[in-house]
């Protein structure tokens, strides 16, 4: 097996994104991925599709041999207006998979654009195959989020989308994903959470020079202990909701968060909609350990088994304005 590849397989490769991109799709594989089916399509090769054509059935993309894939959809669609989808299966499924009880194959670089997507993304690494019980186990040990990180998906574009949700969150990074960007893009839709939800141990996230205006039940973005991540130049319809909400969800599924949500910078938004009483445009520390499932992660001297608290601390948040 050349090293390269061992090194993507176990999860550890530092230099995964150097490597060169996926081979381009046969006429046959963009037959088959644009055909009307149920199933999810598995992405390995770069698409790019007829003007203006449609992908009716779900994408997955998943573990190393999916690394370099893309999609440039040409401003055609995936998915089918208005229908739900799941958390299991998304319109687009970016997802590590689960070698040995403690590797994990991820895919990396891989580009979507030019598309508008009805339902939701979700980028997954440890716990895509459906369970917490990896999550739970790590989570015990002072390594968790670097091996966290080592398992879940890496450099990943999307870049002039338009997400149209459907009631799941539309544009989910599940834990330990690094180096997503969501740039010159659209979230709208509906959702009966979040817009986007930047989860545990992910971190060096971009969302720059997007517009955000989906009707959510919550606040427009969160980030749950999520570091280092750059949310810039966006402009967000609240529909009187709340903005940028970070924290830490302490206990939650007994999963110990090790990562604070620090070092993140949020800069020259624009929130507009926002509630007229006690408007929330960007809060950190929103939640300081305020759950019921607080003490399901006792019991370890690290994290918030240690300490409930967001501890939320460098955090930059500056020049953003309401209209």
């Amino acid at each position: 097996m050349a090293a390269w590849l061992a090194a993507l397989l176990l999860g550890s490769a530092p230099d995964a994104w150097a490597l060169p991109a996926a081979r381009p799709c046969t006429a046959a594989e963009l037959s088959e991925l644009t055909a009307d089916a149920a199933t999810p399509y598995r992405l390995t090769c770069r698409a790019v599709l007829p003007r203006s054509q449609r992908i009716l059935r779900p994408i997955l993309i998943e573990g190393a041999e999916a690394s370099g894939a893309g999609l440039d959809c040409q401003g055609g669609a995936i998915g089918r207006p208005g229908a739900a989808v799941t958390t299991r299966q998304p319109t687009i499924a970016i997802w590590s998979r689960r070698i040995t009880a403690e590797h994990w194959s991820r895919p990396t670089d891989i580009r979507i654009e030019n598309c508008t997507i009805h339902g939701a993304v979700r980028v997954w690494g440890m716990g895509a195959d459906g369970g917490y019980d990896d999550l739970r186990a790590s989570s015990r040990t002072a390594e968790h989020t670097a091996t966290t990180q080592g398992a879940a998906p890496s450099h990943i574009e999307l870049d002039r989308v338009a997400i149209v949700g459907t009631g799941s969150i539309p544009l989910y990074v599940g834990p330990g994903v690094t180096r997503l960007s969501l740039t010159n893009s659209t979230l709208t839709g509906r959702s009966d959470a979040t817009a986007l939800y930047l989860d545990a141990e992910s971190a060096d996230n971009r969302i720059e020079n997007n517009t955000i205006a989906v009707a959510t039940r919550r606040e427009a973005v969160a980030v749950d202990g999520s570091a280092r991540n750059r949310i810039t130049g966006n402009r967000f319809n609240l529909n009187g909701r709340p903005g940028v909400f970070l924290y830490r969800n302490c206990g939650e599924r007994g999963v110990i968060r090790h990562q604070t949500p620090s070092d993140n910078q949020i800069a020259d938004n624009v929130f507009s909609r926002a509630a007229r009483l006690r408007p929330q445009l960007v809060v950190v520390g929103a939640r300081e350990g305020r759950r019921a499932y607080c003490s399901a992660d006792r019991g370890y001297p690290f994290g918030s088994s240690a300490d409930d608290g967001d501890r939320a601390t460098n955090n930059v948040v500056a020049r953003n304005t309401r209209r």
